[in-house]
């Protein structure tokens, strides 16, 4: 398996080398986040090369990528009001304004989060945290990943 998945996220999702991919989904792959410092950050990626925007899509496709989007947002928001007394929400975004793929982010937010960031997107965040290495994706993230797997089994069937 490459180690320069994160590359061709989608692309390395369909040869089954992204290693963060959770569940398949009907038109996409629930992966989760490549940073963490919102517990159960995940992200749906469309299952087809060179999708852009959700109107790139047939409208029986478009419309299972947004079914898969509730199911992962659901799925996250189970999880985490679970493991978490201070989870607030899950917020839904489609933005593509970086990553020339269609995908939709599945943000959960908490109540510990800092005052002057609650309130506003998760974009506000300062890059450090970003890119701090406490919050990247790792092995102390596998019963999360694992429990929102769970989550989108119970939640297809």
């Amino acid at each position: 398996m490459s180690d320069d998945w994160w590359r061709d996220r989608i692309g390395s999702a369909l040869r089954g080398e992204n290693p963060t991919v959770v569940r398949r989904l009907e038109a996409g792959f629930a992966v989760i986040g490549d940073v963490q410092f919102l517990p159960g950050y995940s992200v749906l990626l469309a299952d087809e090369i060179g999708v852009q925007r959700l109107s790139d899509l047939p409208r029986p496709k478009r419309m299972a990528f947004l079914s898969g989007m509730d199911r992962l947002g659901e799925a996250v928001e189970i999880v985490c009001k679970r493991s978490d007394p201070g989870f607030r929400r899950v917020n839904l975004e489609i933005l593509g304004n970086t990553d020339p793929f269609l995908h939709a982010h599945v943000w959960p937010r908490f109540d510990w989060e800092p005052a002057d960031l609650i309130g506003g997107p998760v974009w506000r965040y300062p890059r450090e945290r970003w890119r701090d290495e406490q919050y990247a994706l790792g092995p102390q993230h596998d019963q999360l990943r694992s429990a929102i797997g769970e989550e989108l089994d119970r939640l297809g069937s």
